[in-house]
């Protein structure tokens, strides 16, 4: 009898190995404790080595990826004013869905007091480094030497090269229709490098699950429970509520049908907790899940990953509203306009700086007279809502990418509503001799 049974979709594969990770952490935390040679070799050994290598790997794709998708995608635009029109409603839907974001978290902050009654006390003081100004965030956009900054991984720097060989290549006539085929070609391959990565995703995330749930504090998330609830619950809704209706106003497609196609992209997000690092996930869903133009798709979501930072914002909003609660400090309306908009212009004006989750946060406490300590109280079960708000920010971009998209004509509605689109990117075949 033929066997029939179909095999575990990727999507599947990823969601096992994150549950098996969670609960083998979970599992060598109870049983094992602090047995030394568990910690040494497996939760410090294979754990760290096999999470850190998936991350390393995921990483590697994310420079070639942008840089050869996007002069990709600038070099086919016959007509530039169309990329000034793309990257004004890029930076627009990113700028209103952060105020919104924003919003919401210091609306869900006030409405249920997450440190109201808390009696606490910074235990230790925050440090923070100091954001850079606006002008220089412009100034520094600009590459010296672009090889340096592909080296360091600088994704702004990378945009505006890549935009600029593009438009090069657009111009030269022959010679640039030529390269413009060779970068074609390199696109494809590495498209498949990316779905090759995605093949030994569910052990990646394994690793990272089991080393992150073997050390992390439960006891700090029981102590700050109602703030780690509201802040993840806001996260979600914000997720699932606003991009949804984003999405249905200006494109009337399925929200449930674009959720559905975000899995991978989402799980990915989770487990690394950056949103740079999922960019060649995020790409590929954008391109071949959703129907995304690859002239959209290779601007939207590398620009987001950099600049588009609702979560961090919600994270900021949520943050505040418990610290003046926790230290029995009154916000005004004025105080709450102003955490609004230091928090959006933050959200632009730290990209790309290490830490900016927390820097954005000093800022926001500076503007409105809160103690820097208080940042101190909630970096316990930092890590764990990082995670979801990462899965939240790249769940943005994806949703602009498509609204944008639409707008301009260049998304393939036939590949989004198909809810097979894309999986046999998903699969790598190796030729045989």
């Amino acid at each position: 009898m033929m066997n029939t049974k179909k095999p575990m979709s990727l999507t599947g594969r990823i969601i096992f190995g994150m549950i098996a990770g969670i609960l083998t952490g979970f599992a060598i935390r109870i049983l094992f404790g602090d047995e030394g040679f568990v910690n040494t070799y497996v939760v410090n050994g294979l754990f760290e080595v096999g999470g850190k290598i998936f991350i390393a790997s995921l990483q590697m794709l994310v420079v070639p990826l942008v840089f050869v998708s996007l002069v990709c995608g600038t070099s086919s635009l016959k007509d530039l004013s169309t990329l000034g029109r793309m990257g004004g409603k890029t930076l627009a839907f990113y700028i209103i869905t952060t105020c919104v974001a924003i919003t919401l978290a210091l609306t869900m902050g006030t409405l249920f007091q997450p440190g109201a009654g808390a009696d606490l006390t910074a235990a230790s003081s925050f440090q923070s480094a100091e954001a850079p100004s606006l002008g220089q965030v412009i100034i520094d956009m600009f590459p010296k030497n672009p090889i340096n900054a592909m080296a360091e991984g600088k994704t702004l720097q990378i945009i505006v090269f890549a935009i600029l060989f593009g438009i090069a290549i657009s111009a030269s006539g022959k010679p640039g229709e030529r390269i413009a085929a060779i970068f074609q070609d390199l696109n494809e391959v590495i498209m498949k490098l990316v779905a090759l990565l995605m093949n030994i995703a569910p052990y990646g995330v394994f690793f990272l699950m089991a080393k992150l749930f073997t050390g992390l504090g439960l006891g700090a998330i029981m102590n700050l429970a109602e703030y780690f609830l509201v802040l993840a619950g806001t996260l979600i809704l914000h997720g699932l509520v606003t991009y949804s209706l984003m999405l249905k106003t200006f494109t009337g497609l399925s929200p449930k049908m674009f959720l559905k196609k975000m899995e991978d992209a989402v799980m990915f997000a989770f487990s690394t907790a950056s949103s740079n690092a999922t960019i060649p996930v995020t790409m590929e869903t954008a391109k071949y899940r959703m129907g995304v133009d690859n002239k959209i798709a290779s601007f939207t979501v590398p620009l987001g990953a950099t600049v588009n930072m609702d979560g961090t914002a919600i994270m900021q909003g949520v943050a505040v509203a418990f610290i003046a609660q926790a230290f029995n400090i009154d916000l005004s309306m004025a105080d709450y306009l102003a955490v609004i908009l230091t928090a959006t212009l933050a959200s632009i004006g730290t990209a790309g700086v290490p830490g900016v989750g927390l820097i954005m946060l000093a800022m926001v406490l500076n503007q409105v007279g809160l103690p820097l300590e208080g940042i101190a109280l909630i970096m316990g079960v930092d890590r764990l809502l990082d995670m979801i708000r990462t899965a939240v920010n790249i769940t943005g971009d994806s949703a602009v990418s498509v609204i944008v998209a639409k707008s301009e004509g260049a998304l393939d509605e036939e590949c989004f509503n198909n809810p097979q689109a894309g999986e046999k990117e998903e699969t790598v075949e190796l030729a045989k001799a």
